[in-house]
């Protein structure tokens, strides 16, 4: 069985226990007892993790690069232990940068709304937006919340970006699931899941939306745009 976001490899694990299981986007396997271990998986599962919580800490030195006056940052985000991970990396690169955190939990709409307006409310503020299944499927009213405020905010995907977000920076997604099919291959012709190391993204991607950057009134540094996998004008 394919699995692609963590929440769908709960439930196969749960239906069978023998079955092979290969996912796409892991967050953190290990952690979430998918996994014995990295290196030898041990049980049904294997596959491949989106990032390294160490990625975490680009989004606000990346957001630091477009806003270099931000002096405040809130960071919308998921509890457990992938939430919790993600926070525990922005908070170090924060005090060291001399940022002002902010968490914004993103249990429904109507907090979301709330919370990104009072944050709003003071100067030299802007947002970053980690993995969460909460933040994909509240993706537009982030968005429109952005815009509205005038706040500059850095998404873990591409598509917040194609969506009308200033800026991305995460896996290629498309190279997780074709990584994946390459481990289904390889069981379907004989291997173990518990053979098979989880491997972690190998392709990132930074898209940048000029269009966005325009109507915030920020000018996106050159050494910015040239490490750019795709702008959108």
């Amino acid at each position: 069985m394919l699995a692609g976001v963590g929440a769908t490899i709960p439930a196969l694990l749960e239906a069978s226990r023998t079955v092979p299981v290969v996912f796409a986007q892991g967050l953190d396997p290990v952690g979430a007892g998918f996994v014995e271990s990295l290196a030898r998986p041990g049980g049904n599962a294997t596959g491949f993790t989106q990032f390294e919580y160490s990625l975490s800490g680009k989004w606000l030195e990346m957001l630091k690069e477009v806003a270099p006056g931000l002096t405040r940052a809130g960071v919308l985000r998921e509890g457990g232990p992938a939430g919790i991970g993600q926070w525990a990396i922005i908070q170090a690169v924060a005090q060291s940068s001399g940022v002002e955190l902010s968490p914004i939990n993103l249990r429904d709409a109507s907090e979301i709304e709330r919370a990104v307006t009072a944050f709003a409310g003071a100067p030299n503020g802007g947002l970053i937006v980690v993995v969460s299944a909460s933040s994909q499927i509240h993706h537009k009213l982030i968005i429109s919340l952005a815009a509205r405020h005038q706040l500059p905010v850095v998404y873990p995907y591409r598509f917040f970006v194609t969506s009308g977000g200033l800026m991305s920076y995460g896996p290629d997604l498309i190279n997780q699931y074709r990584r994946a099919a390459g481990y289904v291959d390889r069981i379907l012709k004989g291997e173990k899941p518990s053979d098979l190391p989880v491997q972690t993204a190998t392709k990132f991607e930074l898209t940048i939306n000029l269009k966005t950057a325009k109507a915030l009134g920020l000018e996106i540094p050159a050494t910015l745009l040239a490490r750019a996998d795709e702008v959108i004008e």
